[in-house]
């Protein structure tokens, strides 16, 4: 995950009444700039909102992708702001390999309908199809086919493109993306719908920890030295989720830990203190984590 949008993630897991969430999901979408009207075509429109919802996509001298968007609505505006401000500046595989289970983290959904919710997948759906082609553009050298408004002459982003070739640009692996670049054309399709069926990856909950899970544990158990710690793996609730495909399947967790280290800190700064030591894990294929940090005083007073 780009690492602002990892801080995006950790601010909205440190707010936790879902109005104050919404209020500051409102802030950042007054803090929006405005997308000039010439940007707002149907080729940058998303679909699938409630609200009108465009997206405009190019790269900047360092060839990392820039995103603008702008809404109707304000707290619309307000999710694409999110996108916006966390993936723009970054390379194309990093912006195409997030996972959208990291909505999840933000936990939003108490105070969205699904529409919205799945509004908020649609964007992060079309910045990533944009991004790639950017990038096979970039790849191909044809750079003349390219709009300012980061769409290209005869693209293709319908779902049920011909894909009969399939082409993957430098740096880009594992991204859920198929391209098929014949006749000057660019078709981009994702592999699946989020939460669809097809090539849904089977997994069970064996009750034990894998590789990952284990490192997890011992880590914690390592820095922290914690009287109680419970590491679960959930992340067979989420086998359908594009950011399982291609991974060793350890993507979710729930981790409960009661040290002393989390003496004189607040909710906050013990999830940073948590995040900070699993960084690693978090840049590797890890896509949530739910924390439940208490002193052994909390423990034994409550």
């Amino acid at each position: 995950m780009p690492p602002k949008l990892q801080e995006i993630v950790k601010l909205f897991q440190s707010v936790q009444e879902p109005k104050a969430k919404y209020e500051q999901l409102l802030f950042y979408g007054k803090n929006l700039k405005p997308l000039e009207t010439q940007f707002k075509t149907k080729d940058n429109k998303v679909e699938g909102c409630v609200s009108q919802v465009w997206v405009r996509a190019y790269l900047d001298s360092d060839n990392n992708v820039v995103f603008e968007a702008d809404s109707d609505s304000v707290l619309t505006k307000g999710l694409a702001a999110l996108l916006v401000n966390g993936l723009s500046g970054r390379p194309v595989n990093e912006v195409i390999r997030v996972s959208p289970d990291f909505a999840v983290l933000l936990g939003l959904q108490q105070s969205l309908t699904p529409s919205r919710n799945n509004g908020f997948l649609n964007m992060l759906r079309l910045m990533q199809k944009k991004a790639l082609q950017l990038a096979v553009e970039a790849e191909k050298g044809e750079n003349s086919g390219l709009k300012m408004d980061g769409s290209v002459e005869n693209g293709n982003f319908g779902s049920n493109s011909d894909l009969g070739v399939e082409e993957t640009p430098v740096g880009v692996t594992n991204s859920g993306l198929k391209v098929d670049s014949r006749d000057g054309n660019v078709n981009v399709e994702l592999d699946s719908e989020v939460g669809g069926e097809r090539n849904r990856v089977q997994s069970s909950n064996s009750g034990g920890l894998g590789s990952r899970g284990t490192r997890i544990k011992e880590k914690l158990e390592s820095e922290l030295s914690p009287v109680a710690i419970e590491v679960e793996d959930i992340s067979y609730q989420h086998a359908g989720h594009a950011g399982v495909r291609g991974s060793d399947g350890e993507t979710h967790f729930n981790v409960k830990v009661v040290s002393k280290e989390f003496e004189g800190k607040s909710l906050v700064k013990r999830h940073r203190l948590v995040y900070g030591l699993l960084q690693e894990e978090l840049q590797s294929g890890l896509h949530a984590l739910s924390i439940v940090a208490k002193t052994p005083s909390e423990v034994n007073g409550s």
